[in-house]
């Protein structure tokens, strides 16, 4: 049975922070409010965690995962970024995108995309979720909480509870989410090229909205 935490949107309760992590470091798989919407995440290098939320998703091997960082510079450290990339992602974080990029040594080759060797980044603009990140000290392997068979993704952290409390370990209550998800931009060849339209505007990147 989850765990529930009712975590400040704004203020997160350090203790609250601290306990959470602690789930996530023993294995455990969580659901938390970003930006965008809610995800559901686990330790980067735990297998048996994000197998629990490949099952949850009904997705197989080849879904794309997504890093969540703290900022650019733990970016750095799991995707080769250059200097056309890096003004890119200043100007974009943080905030409700996810980029495609050519993952480092650092990413588990299970999770890279398997013929491209790209990762998905992204640095949320959430305390909660910035504080967990913080706390963790190294990225959170995310996925948006979009369960089969549905059109958006969940966003009522009660509703999240009556039906995943049996599959996860923690749930915490962020408040109401949005159910829009991130914006995916592709760095992969250089030049952005839009992916998914979501949350996140397309001005920093000269892509048209009819792109």
């Amino acid at each position: 049975m989850a765990q529930f935490f009712v975590i400040h949107p704004e203020n997160p309760q350090p203790r609250l922070i601290r306990e959470a992590v602690k789930i996530i470091r023993d294995g455990g798989v969580v659901i938390y409010p970003t930006d965008s919407c809610y995800a559901i995440g686990c330790h980067l290098g735990d297998k048996d965690a994000v197998e629990r939320i490949r099952r949850i998703r009904q997705v197989d091997d080849k879904h794309h995962f997504t890093l969540m960082c703290r900022d650019l510079s733990e970016i750095a450290s799991y995707a080769k970024v250059d200097n056309a990339q890096f003004r890119l992602l200043k100007a974009a974080t943080p905030g409700s995108y996810t980029f495609l990029l050519l993952a480092t040594k650092e990413v588990p080759k299970r999770l890279q995309h398997p013929k491209r060797n790209s990762i998905g980044l992204r640095v949320p603009d959430h305390p909660i979720t910035l504080a967990l990140l913080e706390e963790l000290g190294e990225p959170l392997l995310s996925s948006t909480l979009l369960l089969p068979g549905e059109d958006y993704p969940l966003n009522d952290p009660y509703e999240i509870r009556d039906l995943l409390e049996s599959q996860v370990d923690l749930i915490i209550d962020g408040g109401y989410c949005g159910i829009e998800p991130t914006t995916v931009i592709d760095l992969h060849e250089g030049s952005p090229v839009l992916v998914r339209k979501g949350k996140g505007p397309l001005d920093p990147f000269g892509i048209s909205e009819e792109e």
